[in-house]
């Protein structure tokens, strides 16, 4: 037996192959000569990997690690993201929160990404977090616990995508009130429209063919770094003397507006960088489209989070300097914006629409490339039979290569989300933290069956060693204790209109999932048989060191459709 073959191991009959590394034959010329392009070599061992995983290629391989990296920084979206959620943090601490909360959250998310890397390493494909928790899960569990991993993170994602057009279509009514020096006022109707047209155009930008989404994310990136380093330099110097602030309140001042006690104020003022740095996981959804995808996702992941951290914080620190003492009147300014009343105070309303405009665009950029990123596990869902309508989920566009079906049934879900608007102020903070609990929900399940699913634990080139199980166990207990506080309500007495309606959602999606699972005769339970074999032994070299045993083992998983059939 080859050392291929026996580095490969299943655990049952339907189980996955894990590998540390697929020997691949290169290329060769009429010569005899093995081709020279690396390129080449990295797609065919990429292509390779993704088949001894059970999986044929379909997408076109365009992403370079640096676009991957790029597409995981774009997606956090740093400075249009704190503006969007800056109101959680000034009432729950003020500068206090700004600074040190930012900072604890950072500390504690970075165990979040480095269990979350050393799982995409292992194993990259897009449908990574459902994929992860069948293959690392005992027998007893791994179908259900596979089947909600799947569904909550679509949802999560689906769900992040449409608040951060929400976001950007609140971003859009907050200049038009600036530039008409307030006499404008945006009802929820006039916001839901832009919502929509949001998502119209970036279904279309969504589409495009993966090389050319690739290419897009040097100049996304470009943006997101310059917008915050470009406010870094400029605010503290257009920041006239009455709205700058002592280093003693920068750093120690604290403001509670809500009511609760001051603690647990400051711990919900978590909340701010727990939205912004989120999504952190779409370098996993886009492996199948990444070069060196088993070291490229994991520096991705690792990568965009420290970045966003560390800058993250200059940016927070900054903003407490400038932006004056009286929170106050910044949460009751008739602009409906924290962020923008700050940069009004500090650039006028002139250069505060040319901030903003760059703000907006940035979000929208996010937005595309969040509902990109939703698609693909949406795709992955499908491929697998998993998702309702799998069977026209499940296609690839002949003319772009990429998965339009999916990335137009996210943007019908994402509009469908979108309507809860209309039941209330108290619903914007619900479809945010869908988004959050769902993400939680799918990191936390496979990075816990790891260690207690009783599988044997494969490593990519991207490992943690004998570290794994304490930063694992620190990411999850973060995960959870973050869960805790994102169902609680903005002030200790809510009414039906600041009540915090996440958990209402959440659950009742959860539900929906688990009741369509248990459904007699068509629910999952009797079908549903984790990931699908779509790679035959000629389709690619992978399979070419992998004994008959791998081979057939996965070969013979029926899919949905026999089934159903039988």
């Amino acid at each position: 037996m080859s050392r291929a073959s026996s580095e490969r191991k299943s655990t049952s009959s339907h189980c996955r192959v894990q590998v540390t590394e697929v020997p691949v034959e290169p290329e060769r010329h009429a010569g005899g000569d093995a081709d020279p392009d690396p390129d080449n070599d990295s797609i065919s061992s990429d292509s390779a990997a993704l088949a001894a995983l059970g999986y044929k290629q379909e997408f076109k391989r365009a992403f370079t690690p640096f676009e991957t990296l790029s597409l995981s920084f774009t997606t956090i979206g740093l400075f249009p993201s704190i503006a969007t959620v800056l109101v959680f943090a000034l009432p729950n601490g003020g500068p206090v929160a700004l600074v040190w909360g930012w900072a604890i959250c950072t500390f504690f998310l970075l165990f979040v990404a480095l269990a979350l890397a050393e799982l995409g390493s292992a194993a990259p494909t897009s449908g990574g977090l459902y994929y992860w928790t069948w293959d690392l899960s005992s027998a007893r569990w791994r179908r259900v616990l596979a089947w909600l991993v799947g569904y909550t993170n679509s949802m999560g994602l689906i769900a992040g995508f449409a608040s951060l057009d929400w976001g950007c279509a609140v971003q859009i009514m907050a200049a038009a009130s600036i530039g008409s020096d307030g006499g404008f006022v945006p009802t929820t109707a006039n916001t839901f429209a832009v919502f929509v047209a949001l998502i119209c155009v970036q279904g279309f930008l969504s589409s495009m063919a993966t090389p050319i989404l690739a290419r897009l994310q040097g100049m996304y990136a470009a943006l997101n770094v310059l917008l915050p380093v470009a406010v870094i330099i400029a605010l503290p110097a257009a920041t006239p003397k009455e709205f700058r602030n002592t280093a003693s309140y920068v750093f120690s001042g604290f403001e509670n507006l809500n009511g609760w006690p001051d603690g647990f104020a400051f711990v919900l003022s978590f909340l701010a960088p727990l939205f912004v740095i989120a999504g952190f996981d779409s370098p996993v959804h886009i492996s199948e489209e990444s070069h060196n995808a088993r070291t490229a996702v994991p520096l991705a992941i690792t990568g965009a989070v420290a970045t966003g951290g560390v800058l993250g914080w200059i940016v927070m620190v900054v903003i407490a300097f400038c932006m004056g003492s009286d929170i106050e009147s910044i949460l009751a300014n008739p602009i409906g914006q924290p962020m923008a009343t700050i940069l009004v105070n500090s650039f006028g309303r002139d250069g505060t629409l040319a901030v903003w405009s760059v703000i907006v665009f940035v979000q929208f950029l996010m937005g595309a490339n969040a509902l990109m990123v939703a698609s693909r596990q949406l795709f992955a869902f499908a491929r697998d039979r998993a998702a309702p309508f799998s069977r026209f989920i499940y296609r690839v566009n002949r003319r772009t290569g990429t998965p339009v079906n999916a990335v137009w049934c996210c943007a019908f879900v994402a509009l469908l989300l979108g309507l809860l608007v209309f039941a209330g102020p108290a619903t914007y903070s619900a479809i945010f933290g869908v988004a959050l609990l769902g993400q939680y929900t799918a990191f936390s399940i496979p990075m816990a069956a790891r260690f207690l699913g009783g599988k044997k634990w494969r490593p990519g080139p991207f490992t943690l060693g004998r570290f794994g199980l304490p930063v694992a166990s620190l990411a999850v207990l973060w995960m959870v204790f973050s869960t805790v506080i994102l169902t609680f309500p903005t002030s200790p007495s809510p009414d039906k209109n600041t009540m915090n309606y996440t958990v209402v959602v959440y659950c009742g999606w959860v539900g929906l999932c688990l009741l369509y699972y248990y459904l007699p005769v068509y629910g999952g339970a009797r079908w549903f048989d984790g990931p699908q074999r779509t790679v035959d032994e000629t389709d690619s070299p992978s399979l070419a060191g992998a004994s008959p045993d791998d081979v057939g083992q996965r070969k013979g998983s029926p899919s949905l459709d026999e089934k159903q059939a039988a």
